[in-house]
């Protein structure tokens, strides 16, 4: 019964890596949101901490078991088994999606974050005027960065470290999305021409830079979410309430940059009202749609925190 739990247990994490792999697909959508919702965040960022010298000292011994454990590489490949199944077999799909009915697509999200941000606002507990504050700050963090303009880093192998270093830590971040970062550090085209090019020179640097970003800074947000947990989660969920300006269906388009493809592509985007969104665009808002997918991704919500949600008495 014991190994028919752990398989349960299993297969609920690749659904949940599933669902982080069709977040991260969308432009603006973070995977950690994902992580968030479903009740892992605390134990991906453990996971990703284990990467430790404990870890080398294991396999310097030839304690490859030990090491297994250590890292919860059952938890790690299960999650990421889900992430590159739903890249791959979604990529598809949601792309179509993005160019053929993005209003809708954006509405679904917006249900889904706005409901995410409502149900995890229980895990704060009783609000104190620091969790106030801290609620507030992920919101202006959140909301700041999704009105930023784009900006250049420049050239050179320095900038393209700090770039995943960057992007990295933006992914893990639930509300923040990493590929919203590239575009805003001017980065999004390069890193996109450099992995269909094979350029294994930028991608070495990249992937450091990303990886060193990961170790840092799973390292800080584990801290805070031991030593700060409700303080820590309000944050956490003002940046959720905040990067519902990213996801605002109807948009106005302020700035463009050209893909690695030649398309130009929306960088800085500001939300209207539908009826103004019908004005600039001639495009029909569907409104009655939108509100339609967006209360099913509530629903999606409700259902994922009905199976996996945990009370502010179920947190440490």
């Amino acid at each position: 019964m014991a190994k028919q739990d752990q398989l349960l247990t299993y297969i609920g994490v690749f659904l949940r890596g599933l669902l982080m792999g069709a977040a991260d697909i969308v432009p603006g959508v973070s995977g950690g949101t994902m992580a968030f919702i479903t009740g892992i965040y605390d134990r991906l960022l453990a996971a990703i901490k284990s990467f430790d010298l404990a870890l080398l000292r294991l396999l310097l011994r030839a304690r490859f078991a030990a090491a297994w454990k250590h890292v919860d590489a059952l938890f790690l490949v299960a999650l990421l088994l889900g992430i590159a199944t739903s890249m791959l077999s979604l990529a598809r799909l949601v792309s179509w999606l993005l160019e053929s009915h993005p209003v809708p697509l954006w509405a679904f999200f917006f249900g889904l974050i706005l409901a995410s941000a409502l149900v995890l606002l229980k895990q704060v507990g009783q609000w104190t005027a620091q969790r106030i504050v801290a609620l507030l700050l992920g919101i202006s963090v959140a909301l700041a960065i999704a009105l930023s303009p784009a900006i250049g880093l420049g050239g050179g192998m320095t900038s393209v470290f700090f770039a995943g270093f960057i992007a990295i830590c933006a992914m893990i971040l639930p509300g923040i999305s990493g590929s919203f970062i590239l575009v805003l550090l001017g980065m999004y085209a390069p890193v996109l021409m450099a992995l269909r090019s094979l350029d294994l020179l930028f991608i070495l640097v990249f992937a450091t830079g990303a990886a060193s970003g990961l170790m840092c800074f799973s390292r800080l947000l584990h801290y805070l979410l031991e030593k700060f947990h409700s303080a820590t989660m309000a944050l956490l969920t003002g940046f959720l309430f905040g990067s519902l300006l990213v996801v605002w269906p109807w948009k106005r388009v302020e700035s463009w940059i050209r893909a690695s493809d030649g398309e130009m592509k929306p960088v800085q985007q500001f939300p209207v009202m539908p009826a103004e969104y019908l004005q600039i665009s001639g495009e029909n808002p569907q409104l009655l749609l939108c509100i339609a997918v967006a209360l099913l991704g509530a629903l999606a919500v409700w259902l994922i925190d009905r199976r996996w949600g945990e009370s502010p008495a179920q947190q440490s």
